[in-house]
């Protein structure tokens, strides 16, 4: 797991990758990858997403029923309002866990790591993967940061494999479980002391679960541990030349429909 100060740092640095794409767009351009989306829904999405954060540290909330709701959150109307709303939400959020402590026990929905440091190492990661949302809704090239990647390839499967996930997104945690399959990810780059290099995902019939190790799969996934983080969360489809993919295609490409956010 990557340290508070580099969670800190990416999560700055991935919302400014952000409004620089938004600077100067049509803001109501649709985000393919999130296609329900226009590019000001995603700043939206990710300012009350770091606010929320935010405020649940900052007060130290140990109970859903404490938690902030809508109006709390809301985001400004203008454009040139929004976009310094937006840069202004990991300050907050880096400021709270400052103040808190990492350690600090903080609610969060997953049922586990009930800290305060979940929240910026989840915001980090919905930030980076938003920014390539961003880029793809510009036309805009982009790169993704690998040991940021394969951070975020881990922390999504603890999600994905949580009691919360399961309790709270029901129907798409029962289409990721299966009979048993597998899925084997393998980063060809290096990612780093801090974080993994290799995942083995288990579809099992009560849960999906994940170990760092190097094992023959049903489909084996190979590539830079970014385009492996894009192409768990369907950004990047199975025939993308980024990446190269051995076995049954076609888990790869159910995990792919069902496990996108």
């Amino acid at each position: 797991m990557l340290t508070v100060s580099r969670l800190a740092d990416a999560l700055n640095r991935q919302t400014d990758g952000v409004l620089a794409l938004a600077r100067g767009a049509d803001l109501d351009r649709t985000v393919p990858t999130c296609p329900d989306w226009d590019l000001r829904d995603l700043l939206h999405h990710l300012g009350q997403a770091h606010r929320f954060a935010a405020d649940t540290v900052r007060r130290q909330v140990l109970e859903p029923g404490d938690l902030a709701g809508p109006a709390d959150l809301a985001a400004p109307d203008g454009t040139a309002d929004l976009q310094e709303w937006l840069a202004a939400g990991p300050r907050e959020l880096v400021e709270a866990v400052d103040a808190a402590g990492a350690d600090q026990p903080v609610w969060n929905w997953s049922g586990e790591d009930q800290r305060a440091g979940f929240w910026l190492r989840r915001m980090a990661h919905e930030t980076a993967v938003h920014r390539v949302d961003a880029a793809l809704a510009v036309g805009a090239p982009y790169e993704t940061d690998t040991e940021l990647a394969a951070d975020g390839i881990s922390e999504w499967l603890a999600l994905v494999a949580s009691p919360g996930a399961a309790a709270g997104r029901p129907e798409m945690i029962g289409r990721l479980r299966g009979q048993g399959q597998t899925l084997h990810l393998h980063a060809t780059d290096s990612p780093g002391p801090d974080t993994a290099g290799e995942w083995l995902i288990r579809r099992g019939e009560d849960a999906v679960t994940y170990t760092h190790e190097h094992r023959t799969a049903d489909v084996a996934v190979r590539g830079p541990a970014g385009d492996l983080l894009l192409a768990l969360l369907g950004r990047i489809p199975p025939d993308d030349e980024r990446i190269d993919v051995l076995g049954d295609t076609a888990l790869l490409d159910h995990w792919q429909r069902n496990a996108a956010f």
